[in-house]
């Protein structure tokens, strides 16, 4: 792992002009990351371009991006793209994807299963966040984590681990946040802008969420759905569905928490939740999904109450077990 970090190290100081990129639909580690990795490039004096295909939610615009975040990807692509928090390389996006032969992959990442589809692949699963992944690189770098970095690297890492509450919180991170906190870092101010973005919309979709929500398998398991139609009726988007499963996990029988979200006809995205050795990435491989021990996703192609009955089959029979 060491020689992955050093490797790429030398990339970073060797080379110039990079194109940094996370996965679309970003949330807080993705965001956080890649600006961070800005403020990293920036510092150095390095030429970088940061990307994603999906732009920046608005619940993102305050923070301290060192450059714009593009939707567009440049005429002429860097010789190296740093992909940041991309268990999958389609998750980058499919206009970059479609010209991968112009530029050489720094694969960074803490998502299991990653396939080490980079030139340089520096995969921990260990780490709570590739914000914290960020500090290391920082600190291999000798760039100060104060100011924007440090803002950055907090709001990766405390949306990736529940502001330190999820079992993927280590005693590196809570140590990396201290340091932050003693060089400057106005944590209460990061804790209202992360957390105060909600609007009357929103509370009305998170209404009919909650009340769509059913309990199966002996209330182990959760599901909460959202449809098209609770979307137009709330003038709400997906945006507006961030951490509403971490509130259904809350139930005191839960062991597995679901969200289907309909993207199309007969076409839901879903998210689980799970805690401690109840392994949710074993139970989204299953239909061609992944991501982390506890937090895990993918996409199914099925009625609603299929999609239901395939994920309660699964989940529970996973459960059964020993």
């Amino acid at each position: 792992m060491e020689s992955q970090i050093q490797m790429i190290s030398d990339q970073i100081r060797n080379e110039d002009d990079f194109l940094v990129v996370s996965h679309y639909n970003p949330d807080g580690d993705a965001i956080g990351s890649t600006c961070a990795m800005g403020h990293i490039l920036q510092y150095l004096g390095k030429k970088f371009t940061l990307y994603n295909i999906s732009g920046v939610p608005h619940r993102y615009d305050f923070v301290g991006k060192p450059a714009p975040i593009t939707s567009t990807l440049p005429a002429t692509l860097p010789k190296w793209t740093i992909v940041l928090d991309c268990g999958a390389l389609d998750r980058i996006g499919e206009d970059l994807l479609a010209r991968l032969d112009e530029t050489t992959i720094i694969d960074i990442d803490h998502h299991l299963g990653n396939g080490d589809y980079g030139r340089f692949n520096w995969v921990d699963v260990r780490q709570p966040a590739v914000g914290s992944m960020m500090a290391v690189l920082a600190t291999h770098l000798g760039v100060p984590i104060i100011d924007g970095l440090a803002e950055c690297i907090y709001l990766a890492i405390a949306t990736d681990t529940g502001f330190f509450t999820y079992g993927s919180t280590t005693p590196e991170s809570l140590e990396l946040a201290a340091q932050m906190l003693r060089h400057g870092l106005d944590m209460p101010r990061m804790n209202k802008m992360i957390t105060k973005q909600w609007t009357e919309a929103r509370m009305r979709l998170w209404t009919e969420v909650m009340a769509s929500v059913e309990l199966y398998a002996d209330k182990q398991i959760a599901i909460g759905v959202i449809t098209q139609e609770m979307f137009e009726r709330t003038g709400t988007t997906s945006e507006d569905t961030e951490s509403i499963i971490n509130f259904i996990s809350r139930l005191k029988t839960v062991r597995v928490s679901v969200i289907l979200r309909e993207e199309a006809h007969e076409s839901y995205k879903f998210s689980l939740r799970s805690y401690g050795n109840d392994n949710v990435q074993q139970m989204a491989v299953r239909f061609g999904g992944g991501g982390h021990k506890n937090a895990s996703g993918g996409t199914l192609e099925a009625s609603l109450k299929n999609a239901i009955e395939m994920l309660v089959d699964v989940i529970s029979g996973s459960l059964d077990r020993p």
